[in-house]
């Protein structure tokens, strides 16, 4: 449209008969493309319920688009691993999961938590539902908590579904992102596959959207708009007339209290390994402890694969003065900062580096600690402790490139003698044949984090590990710990997901937590420590009661901040009434240099 001097795109978000009164009319240069009328809708309820504005939210769903240099092969086929062909026949808990999936799509309306242990089949309920959903000339979007989860997802669909199935992440580049995005729009795709941004796929009939690995907290956006993926694919399906299906073999509090749930009870070929529990306490070795050694050595004389998480990069999380005290802090964040391989200190908050010191700043003492270890000092000493196994890394420093990623996951599928080790990240949703060891190094590393879900998401992350394990022979899962009586590990040593689930809800249920009660959470950001938490006292007076705090944070690079948490049964209301009261603060906040942000349903605290 002609803006001022210039021309500026839009979206339309509403069409009336007559402008309103005084307002001169122009007319529309161009139409650059169109959009599923049900996105624009979500985007406009999206910027309402998270308490950002109409434009970022349009933004989400109306991309702008580069002009076409060339033409190019679809990511999917670059970066996707070789799928498996449909098996024989479902077990009756799958037949049972897909007819009552197809039965809603035909009702046009459903949200199901289909619920199992690992390997127990809901790709292919995924799958199978997809299949009816293109019988129904309706399309499928399915989302994967995280790019790495990607390349085996697509491979599964394409060996069914072909070229009809389109890519969506933030790792395509903007001429592929554009490329994906017309195939889907013109229904050539019928089947998207992506991280938590496919949700807005510009798809025409949407029948079914699938969440794997719903339980993961990567499906929240930690920039404006802080939407979470998981509650925009229940609203997409509720103005799509669609079916929301939410796999996970540890589902969260949330969805197991609210979803109707669809159960695979049995996980098919081999069953869920033994796991055994290593208390560090008694053991000398860290972070290969001698029951460790000795599984790894077994593989390395015998064959097979093994998988081992350690959730912390580089060599150690922190450097510490033996004489003083004193530990080694990035000075912008007020984190410890961490030994990488190239012999910097790291800040993985602010991107600070420094090199390694030979003595300490405070006392000039020689006498350096490294603290811990990290996915770099792991990878070191398994090299020196047994050579004889291939490694592969996988964390945020090396899985950058999605091409990359999948030519490293595929090395591993086969690669005998193998071993994948990393952060988080290898324990999601690979299913990779062979894999008869599944080791969590350090299990404390998630205890002790001052977060209302931090033993919710040790638990999962220890479950999900553990089924990464003897899906198709005999497996073998160790736990290292310095707390092996820990109730998340304990019952995750049993696989007792009821168990853990009941426990966490019944707390939950007593100090006001979700499900039961929604959050609000107000950052403020000031270059000194009185700003943010004068802005927010006078915040929280204009909120009334239920708001916790504020309680200071660390600060994050150079700037002090503060938190402010409100439990409400009411996240629109009050996160409309905060945007009114820092709209009113505006001026105040400027002079003092003070920033905010409003998130709604924060997944860390």
């Amino acid at each position: 449209m002609p803006f001022g001097r210039g021309r500026t795109r839009g979206v339309v978000v509403d069409v009336v008969d007559a402008p309103p009164t005084g307002v001169d009319a122009r007319p529309v240069e161009k139409v650059v493309h169109e959009l599923p009328p049900a996105l624009v809708d979500l985007a406009l309820w999206l910027a309402e319920y998270y308490g950002s504005t109409p434009a970022r939210a349009l933004e989400l769903v109306a991309p702008v688009r580069p002009a076409r240099r060339k033409e190019q092969t679809p990511p999917g086929e670059r970066q996707s691993l070789e799928g498996e062909a449909a098996p024989e026949r479902l077990s009756d808990d799958q037949a049972a999961a897909v007819e009552a999936v197809v039965g809603a799509m035909d009702a046009g309306r459903g949200h199901f938590l289909l619920y199992g242990p690992t390997g127990s089949g809901k790709t292919e309920v995924y799958l199978q539902a997809a299949a009816s959903a293109l019988e129904r000339g309706l399309g499928t979007i399915v989302l994967v908590p995280e790019i790495a989860l990607a390349p085996q997802t697509v491979g599964r669909f394409r060996a069914r579904f072909g070229d009809s199935v389109a890519i969506l992440h933030s790792g395509l580049t903007d001429a592929e992102r554009r490329d994906e995005r017309e195939r889907i729009a013109s229904g050539e795709a019928r089947v998207v596959v992506g991280a938590r941004s496919a949700i807005f796929a510009p798809m025409h009939g949407v029948g079914l959207i699938c969440v794997d690995e719903e339980h993961d907290p990567s499906y929240k956006q930690e920039s404006d708009p802080r939407y979470d993926a998981r509650t925009v694919a229940a609203k997409r399906a509720a103005l799509e007339g669609a079916v929301a299906l939410y796999g996970s073999a540890t589902p969260r509090p949330e969805s197991w209290e609210r979803l109707e749930r669809l159960e695979l009870r049995e996980r098919l070929g081999a069953k869920l390994p033994p796991v055994r529990v290593v208390d560090l306490r008694r053991e000398a070795g860290y972070p290969l402890s001698a029951p460790l050694l000795a599984e790894l050595g077994r593989i390395a004389e015998s064959g097979g694969k093994a998988i081992l998480l350690l959730n912390r990069r580089g060599i150690a999380p922190a450097l510490h003065c033996r004489a003083c005290g004193t530990t080694f802090r990035c000075p912008h964040c007020d984190v410890a900062l961490v030994l990488h391989r190239d012999g910097r200190l790291h800040c993985h908050h602010c991107g600070h580096f420094e090199p390694e010191p030979e003595e300490c700043p405070v006392c000039r003492s020689t006498e350096i600690a490294r603290i811990g270890a990290g996915t770099q000092r792991l990878e070191r000493e398994l090299q020196a402790k047994v050579p004889e196994l291939e490694l592969i890394r996988l964390d945020a420093d090396t899985a950058a490139n999605p091409e990359e990623l999948a030519g490293a996951l595929r090395r591993f599928r086969e690669t005998d003698r193998a071993v994948l080790l990393g952060t988080q990240m290898v324990a999601k949703g690979h299913h990779f044949a062979g894999v008869e060891l599944a080791a969590v190094v350090d299990a404390d590393t998630g205890l002790g984090l001052p977060d209302f879900r931090a033993e919710e998401r040790t638990f999962q992350l220890v479950t999900q590990l553990a089924g990464r394990s003897g899906r198709d022979a005999p497996g073998r899962v160790l736990v290292q710990t310095f707390q092996p009586d820990a109730r998340p590990l304990t019952l995750a040593a049993n696989h007792d997901v009821p168990r853990f689930l009941a426990d966490e809800l019944a707390r939950r249920r007593e100090l006001g937590y979700p499900p039961f009660r929604h959050l609000v959470r107000v950052v403020a950001t000031g270059p000194d420590e009185r700003g943010p938490a004068a802005l927010l006292e006078e915040l929280k007076s204009g909120l009334g009661a239920d708001a916790l705090g504020p309680a200071p944070l660390l600060r994050l690079r150079g700037k002090h901040r503060a938190q402010l948490v409100s439990k409400t049964d009411e996240p629109r209301r009050v996160a409309a009434r905060v945007a009114q009261l820092l709209s009113a603060a505006a001026p105040a906040m400027s002079k003092a240099g003070v920033t905010a942000v409003v998130d709604v349903d924060p997944q860390s605290l």
